[in-house]
């Protein structure tokens, strides 16, 4: 197998001896505390073949701590789903059970959509 080389995106060189490479490491967001979360519940069907999934929208934080919210949501449910783009997927349509949860952990939530 071969091994992959460390991208350093589309810098070859800089004559600039100030110069310091920002790889976009240190660019995550802090989480902000669940009180302060304007969390949004949606019921989609698109783009999804007519399957109803329980979409989660609005949160603000690091990639980490969504999945991680993620993964306690799905596993509640007792279904599957993912944690990408600043939005939570949850199969099937679980808005009930997810807005008492959500309320529960102390996140400010409304259901949206029709």
């Amino acid at each position: 197998m071969a091994k992959k080389k460390k991208s350093f995106g589309d810098i070859v060189y800089s004559t600039n001896p100030d110069y310091q490479y920002n790889d976009g490491s240190e660019d995550q967001l802090e989480t902000l505390p669940p009180n302060q979360q304007q969390l949004k519940i949606w019921l989609d069907r698109k783009q999804r073949k007519g399957k109803v999934v329980t979409l989660i929208t609005g949160f603000v934080g690091s990639e980490d701590d969504l999945s991680d919210l993620g993964k306690l949501l799905k596993g509640k449910c007792g279904t599957g789903g993912s944690a990408k783009d600043d939005e939570i997927i949850i199969q099937g349509d679980h808005r009930e059970k997810v807005l008492g949860m959500l309320v529960g952990m102390g996140y400010k939530v409304k259901k949206a959509g029709g």
